[in-house]
């Protein structure tokens, strides 16, 4: 099992690029992991890496793209199954 970090964004934060923005920054961390749409709006996002970096990667999870509005970022520890070495869009 891998330490990660599992988030969910609520908010404005579908149909704005909140996905490939969150891609972006997680490359530039160099943080692993997906994030993806959830069916009922939120975003999901599942990161891997340095506590550091995903420490300021949540930091910036608040803010989000321009077009965003975060409300609300739920974010917790969690044992996954699989390591990724990259990031994804799902």
């Amino acid at each position: 099992m891998i330490r990660s970090y599992h988030c969910v964004v609520t908010g404005k934060v579908q149909g704005v690029f909140f996905r490939s923005w969150v891609n972006d920054q997680a490359v530039a961390l160099h943080l692993g992991g997906w994030t993806r749409n959830l069916d009922d709006g939120p975003i999901e996002v599942l990161l891997q890496g340095r506590e550091a970096d995903i420490a300021e990667m949540r930091t910036r999870l608040l803010v989000g793209p321009p077009l965003s509005q975060v409300t609300d970022l739920k974010c917790n520890w969690i044992d996954y199954d699989k390591k990724h070495d990259s990031f994804e869009i799902r």
